[in-house]
C-alpha cells in the first residue's frame, strides 16, 4: 500500500474515473485504478527519460509475461537455475536434465531461462510441452534455444529484475545447478525473498553432481562468514538442501507439498493450509516444537477465515493458524516439514 496517494488535478481524476469505467475491469478496481493513477503521476512528475523509459519497458514486459503464464496458472511449476555456459558433454548438463525428467513425470512443468546450458539441458529433461521459457536479450547470446524457441511458453526481456520476478513469482519450487553471477545472484535473492518473508516458503534445492561440491563450498562461505559472524540466522540453512541425487531432489520437492498447501497472512494471524488437519496429539506437537514462533496465543485449529471464504481461498482446506512475528522464516520451514511428517 502507498503512504502517499499521488495528487493530481481534479480533471485528471475524473479522466481516470472514465477510463476505469470504460476499461470496465470485472475484479481488483481499486488496484487497476492505483496503477493508472500512478502512472499518471509519474508522466505529471516529467521525469528524466531513462526514467520513465524503464517504467514503461517493465510494465510492458511484465503485461507480455503475465499473459504468457496466464493459461498455466493452476499448473505447478519449477524453475531451474544454472549457467548458460555448461557444454552438452559436462555432467551438469546430463543432471539438469535428469532433474527435469523426474519434476516432469510428476506433473510438473519447468521454468528455465531459455537460454543454452543448463536451461537447454533442463528443457530437454522435460520437453516442450511442459517447458517455460523466460529469456534476457543480450548482446553475446542468440535468443531462446532451439527447444523453447517459437512456442507460446516463452517471453523474452530486456531487465534482468523483470525477468527474475517472473522466474520466482510463478514458481513453486526451485532447482539450483552450478553457475556464474547470474546464477548466484538469483539463488542468493531467491534465500533472501524466502529469509524475509517477501517470498512465501517454497523447496529449495542445491544440486551438485558426485564428487563436484560446488554447493558445499558455498555452504561452506555461508556457516563460515554469514553465519558465523551472526550476518544470518543458523536457522536460515534450513531453507535449502544440498544434495548430488536427483531422485532426492525431486523428492524434496514433492515432500514438501505432501501435506502443506499454502499460506495466508489475515491481519497479524499468520494461516497454514494443508490437506489433512493435525489430531490433537499432533497439534500438542506442533505448540512444543514451534510454540516460540506464537507473539501470543498457540498454534490452533481454524476454519477458513472470513475473507477467505469472501474471496474463495483455498477454503476446502485444513488450517491451523498463530500469530507469527514474520522473522524465524527458516524455523517456520522446519514448521512446514513437522506438518508433512504428519501423513504417510
Amino acid at each position: 500500500m502507498h503512504s502517499v496517494t499521488p495528487t493530481l488535478p481534479p480533471h485528471v481524476m475524473e479522466a481516470i474515473q472514465h477510463l476505469i469505467e470504460e476499461l470496465a475491469p470485472t475484479h481488483n478496481r481499486r488496484l487497476a485504478e492505483e496503477l493508472i493513477t500512478s502512472a499518471a503521476a509519474m508522466i505529471a512528475d516529467e521525469p528524466a527519460t531513462l526514467d520513465l523509459k524503464i517504467a514503461a519497458s517493465a510494465v510492458y514486459e511484465m503485461r507480455d509475461a503475465y499473459a504468457m503464464f496466464a493459461p498455466y496458472r493452476g499448473r505447478r511449476k519449477a524453475t531451474i537455475f544454472g549457467s548458460a555456459r555448461t557444454k552438452h558433454d559436462d555432467p551438469l548438463y546430463l543432471q539438469a536434465r535428469r532433474v527435469a525428467n523426474h519434476l516432469a513425470e510428476h506433473g510438473w512443468m519447468v521454468i528455465t531461462g531459455a537460454g543454452p546450458g543448463i536451461m537447454q539441458a533442463a528443457m530437454e529433461g522435460a520437453g516442450r510441452e511442459m517447458s517455460i521459457g523466460v529469456s534476457i536479450r543480450l548482446p553475446f547470446e542468440q535468443g531462446a534455444n532451439p527447444i523453447i524457441a517459437g512456442d507460446t511458453k516463452y517471453v523474452s526481456m530486456k531487465y534482468f529484475f523483470t525477468r527474475k520476478l517472473m522466474l520466482i513469482k510463478e514458481s513453486s519450487a526451485f532447482v539450483c545447478l552450478p553457475g556464474g553471477f547470474g546464477t548466484l545472484d538469483e539463488m542468493f535473492e531467491l534465500l533472501t525473498l524466502t529469509q524475509t518473508g517477501k517470498g512465501v516458503p517454497v523447496p529449495i534445492v542445491f544440486l551438485d553432481t558426485p564428487g563436484d561440491p560446488y554447493w558445499e563450498r558455498v555452504s561452506e562461505l555461508i556457516d563460515t562468514q554469514l553465519v558465523a559472524r551472526g550476518l544470518v540466522a543458523e536457522a536460515d540453512t534450513n531453507l535449502y538442501l544440498i544434495t548430488d541425487n536427483c531422485e532426492t531432489a525431486a523428492a524434496e520437492i514433492g515432500r514438501f507439498y505432501a501435506n502443506y498447501d499454502s499460506l495466508r497472512y489475515v491481519g497479524d494471524l499468520l494461516v497454514l493450509r494443508m490437506h489433512q488437519s493435525p489430531s490433537d496429539e499432533q497439534l500438542e506437537q506442533l505448540n512444543e516444537r514451534f510454540g516460540y514462533l506464537c507473539t501470543t496465543g498457540v498454534i490452533s485449529r481454524t476454519g477458513p477465515l472470513p475473507i477467505e471464504v469472501k474471496e474463495g481461498d483455498t477454503v476446502s482446506r485444513a488450517r491451523v493458524a498463530f500469530t507469527f512475528a514474520k522473522h524465524g522464516f527458516g524455523d517456520l520451514r522446519r514448521m512446514i516439514n513437522m506438518i508433512n511428517s504428519f501423513v504417510d
